[in-house]
């Protein structure tokens, strides 16, 4: 008999922080229709750091001029080289929403060994307003999203707000792959330390943020030798005594056609990237992970009660994040490509162990040592003209 219980034992923790997670979404997002009247708009400067064409450049930058929103917002693009091939778009952009404050900034100045911040850096004395924004090249929104970000600012000890990601426009398995884990893994885990921990990160695809706040840490500046700028904004805004803040409106992340090793490499970068920056969190997240739980099952019982209880683990995990899929994030993923979840578990659970066996990433074709606490080291001589995220 216990031989037969050992596999269901093995993937015990998976499920049960899969409920966990349910129950968690179901808290957070309970409450969007239980919100109260939004807060009057206030001016905003998004501050948008480009490089190169995105999967529908064009739209992704119309999206933020298509706003359901009364106060002014300033939109600057910050490109490092002149000779861009996004800047034709821009100018379009300009000329499309001439009533819009649309800016172009070029710069190549280099101030540490995170470029996508330099460019910032470089850009950042044209933000006329308190209220500011930092959003990456490929999200696009919907009409009500400033509305809606920004209305948790009548909060005046808030300094920060993320917003979550997904992607619904997949084309094919291996960008299906990539954007499973925006809905399975990754929102999950951020509303179960949410819920859990309270919120002491942000997410970089969009964080709407006060400028007293960015002040507050040294500005721009004090992220400049980090990879994960976007935690490190989020995490040290939050020890300089301001409260962060979650948005239940989510952004939709562009994904655009790329080989399954690009995206796995990609993975890899943040996920070392998550070990230096959280290294507990991150040791202790590995119980949790379902593709050690199915390893693990296969090892520890007769085949047949392994199958089993593989067989009930994703049973609830693909009804859970089913119902993050169809009911909170709506990206629509699920069922349809639920048949890749335990392939995108086992590439998870293999990300996870290889984070452990080295601290070099790779960034746009240059090489890096992160080290503890998620400084960079460059390990190629860095260009003028960089990256994105």
């Amino acid at each position: 008999m216990l031989p037969s219980l050992l596999p269901f034992a093995a993937v015990l923790p998976a499920t049960a922080y899969s409920l966990l997670s349910l129950w968690c979404g179901w808290c957070f997002f309970r409450r969007r229709e239980a919100q109260g009247p939004v807060h009057a708009s206030v001016p905003i400067s998004i501050l948008k750091p480009v490089k190169g064409m995105d999967e529908g450049s064009y739209e992704n930058f119309a999206s933020f001029c298509r706003q359901h929103y009364d106060a002014p917002v300033q939109l600057i693009f910050a490109v490092a080289d002149g000779d861009d091939p996004v800047i034709p778009i821009i100018k379009q952009l300009i000329a499309d929403f001439p009533e819009h404050e649309i800016g172009l900034h070029i710069a190549g100045t280099i101030h540490g060994p995170n470029y996508k911040v330099s460019n910032l850096i470089n850009a950042f004395p044209q933000a006329r307003y308190d209220l500011l924004m930092i959003c990456d090249s490929d999200i696009r929104v919907g009409p009500t999203f400033l509305q809606s970000v920004t209305s948790s600012f009548a909060d005046p000890t808030l300094g920060l707000v993320s917003s979550l990601y997904c992607s619904s426009r997949v084309l094919g398995p291996v960008t299906a792959l990539e954007a499973l884990a925006f809905t399975t893994e990754m929102t999950p885990n951020v509303l179960v330390a949410h819920k859990l921990e309270g919120l002491s990160f942000a997410l970089g695809a969009a964080m709407t943020f006060r400028r007293k706040a960015l002040e507050t840490i040294g500005g721009l500046q004090s992220l400049v030798d980090y990879l994960a700028d976007d935690y490190q904004l989020g995490h040290q805004i939050h020890r300089a005594g301001w409260k962060l803040a979650l948005d239940r409106q989510l952004v939709e992340s562009m994904l655009k056609p790329e080989t399954l090793g690009c995206i796995l490499a990609r993975q890899l970068r943040w996920a070392r990237t998550m070990r230096v920056s959280r290294p507990a969190g991150y040791l202790a997240s590995g119980i949790t992970l379902p593709g050690l739980a199915i390893l693990l099952a296969l090892a520890a019982g007769p085949l047949p009660a392994a199958l089993s209880a593989i067989a009930l683990l994703y049973l609830v995990r693909t009804s859970v994040c089913t119902c993050f899929s169809r009911c909170w994030v709506t990206d629509r993923l699920l069922p349809a490509w639920g048949w890749l979840l335990p392939l995108r578990d086992l590439l998870a659970f293999g990300t996870w162990l290889l984070s452990f066996l080295g601290n070099r990433v790779t960034w746009r074709g240059h090489r890096f040592i992160v080290r503890p606490g998620g400084r960079l080291t460059p390990l190629t001589k860095p260009n003028l003209y960089f990256f994105r995220n």
